[in-house]
């Protein structure tokens, strides 16, 4: 069951050549929410232990989970939890998963920077995105933006495979199905460049993906009038009303190097990386 793998090509050989040893490979697949914050992890583990190399790839919960099931990857990310039919088809293969919470993140609602709107509902969200929402120009929500001369509102959206698409029609759509016509990016990135590029878009991703070239109006929950702006600490606190957990999973309960890696992972030095990443951190820590 152990997937951890003996670096054996060339790059290794050279290094044995010059006296070196051997590295262990950890794959770790999935969530794009938490590809940044694992690619940060990556690069510090291998100052604390370079006998352990981390290698990280994104393209979505849903293919993190099933690369973990498949066998392929020591550790997914998601930033969603899994579910109980990737649960069935783990424990067909015999398997045991295990999941770690190993942080939380603020699902932020992106606007082009020209976009005056500073507040928004999770109704308005809701009948924005929902199939069955009414909402479909910027008039509706009491703005006129700059540079949309159509009025009518671009909605940017994720790949169905992803775990922020999962969280948003969970937590927003309260389960229901997503209006046809978005613009469905690949990635978080891919959504915040479109939203910064287009007067007439309107957008989510994690906080962590937030630049300087786009807005973020406060969102006020269905059963709160507060309008709470996404951070670090209103998602450590609660206020914000679409903040959610992120996850890593392994097939197995973790061992050897995938174990040492998980428990660096869960300290304060591991947990410091994501607090600088832009998300909220599982424990109290204390960072330099």
């Amino acid at each position: 069951m152990k997937r951890l793998l003996t670096i054996l090509a060339v790059p290794l050989v050279l290094l044995a050549c010059g006296g070196g040893e051997e590295r262990m490979i950890i794959q770790n697949t999935g969530s794009d929410t938490l590809l940044s914050v694992a690619q940060g992890w990556a690069e510090a583990y291998a100052v604390v232990d370079p006998s352990v190399a981390v290698a990280v790839s994104g393209g979505g919960s849903g293919t993190g989970i099933s690369s973990m099931i498949n066998g392929t990857v020591d550790i997914a990310n998601a930033s969603r939890a899994m579910r109980e039919s990737e649960y069935e088809a783990s424990r067909a293969q015999g398997l045991d998963p295990q999941e770690f919470v190993v942080g939380y993140d603020a699902l932020a609602i992106f606007l082009h920077p020209d976009n005056p709107l500073t507040s928004i509902s999770i109704e308005q969200l809701r009948g924005v995105y929902g199939e069955f929402g009414e909402i479909e120009s910027w008039s509706q929500l009491g703005v006129s933006v700059p540079g949309c001369s159509s009025d009518e509102i671009v909605r940017v959206s994720r790949q169905n495979n992803s775990g922020t698409y999962a969280y948003f029609r969970e937590a927003v759509l309260e389960e229901s199905e997503f209006k046809l016509g978005s613009r469905d990016m690949h990635g978080s990135k891919d959504v915040v460049d479109l939203v910064e590029n287009t007067p007439c878009a309107i957008g989510y991703s994690g906080l962590a993906y937030a630049t300087e070239h786009i807005s973020m109006p406060c969102v006020s929950g269905a059963e709160d009038t507060s309008c709470v702006k996404p951070s670090v600490d209103t998602a450590i606190d609660g206020s914000y009303s679409i903040a959610r957990p992120l996850f890593m999973y392994t097939a197995i309960p973790p061992e050897g190097a995938v174990g040492v890696y998980m428990d660096w992972i869960l300290s304060e030095e591991g947990q410091c990386i994501i607090f600088e990443k832009g998300y909220a951190p599982v424990t109290d820590v204390t960072c330099a």
